[in-house]
């Protein structure tokens, strides 16, 4: 599925939405970029990020129960098979992350056992808030446009890494599954919303979802770096604590 072919109209603004945050620019993937973010301050980050991988598919699942329609359903219901490889259990992105936290040095046997930082606790709970409480447009639009943005993400972080030599391109089957494959997971959510554009009372709730998604995911990644540079520069995080 073509992105935008499905939704042209509610794919446009979440790109507007992006462009306007500057989300590709925000500090720490221009920090990748140029080399002012550590091996370590990454790994740290990519450890605590690990939690937000995790629980994803969790508010999407309670989403696809709230859909009314069952093509649409449907489509939402494809995404979370997909994050949960397609039922193999080795594929399961919460499997793949874990394998590239292991190329970049991570204990992974120690993963689950580590302290999760508040900045991924409030951005799992505005995920849960927004696909169990609030309009479903919200929830749609909210996981949509994360969905959009971490394509472009993930083609950052999997270029800035090999560049630097701390992961054999090989080693990025996470990353380099979710710059082309979120594509076409945004336009899922997207065809959900694009058919209720033109409903005044509903694009309300749409705008609301996308601009939510864009500015948690945005926050996120920007808290996990500020708090990962005030760990270092105490000394090395004790991240299990």
């Amino acid at each position: 599925m073509a992105q935008g072919i499905c939704a042209p109209r509610v794919t446009a603004r979440a790109h507007e939405i992006l462009s306007g945050i500057k989300i590709l620019q925000n500090p720490y993937l221009t920090g990748l970029k140029d080399g002012t973010v550590s091996m370590d301050c990454f790994r740290t980050t990519q450890e605590q990020f690990y939690f937000a991988v995790d629980f994803y598919p969790r508010p999407m699942a309670a989403l696809v129960g709230r859909i009314p329609d069952p093509v649409a359903r449907l489509e939402i219901l494809r995404n979370v098979v997909e994050e949960h490889g397609e039922f193999r259990m080795d594929a399961f992105h919460r499997n793949t992350f874990r394998r590239f936290l292991e190329s970049l040095g991570s204990k992974v046997e120690r993963i689950d056992a580590l302290w999760l930082w508040p900045e991924v606790r409030a951005f799992n709970s505005v995920l849960t808030t927004a696909c169990v409480f609030d309009e479903i447009e919200v929830g749609v639009g909210c996981l949509g446009i994360i969905e959009l943005a971490f394509s472009g993400i993930s083609s950052v972080i999997a270029n800035a890494v090999v560049e630097r030599g701390w992961v054999k391109r090989e080693s990025l089957t996470h990353y380099s599954v979710h710059a082309e494959l979120d594509v076409r997971h945004a336009d899922d959510f997207f065809a959900v919303l694009e058919p209720v554009w033109d409903d005044a009372s509903r694009k309300y709730f749409i705008e609301q979802g996308l601009q939510l998604g864009a500015y948690a995911f945005d926050r996120l990644y920007r808290d996990l770096h500020a708090s990962a540079k005030r760990a270092m520069a105490n000394g090395a995080p004790d991240a299990l604590m």
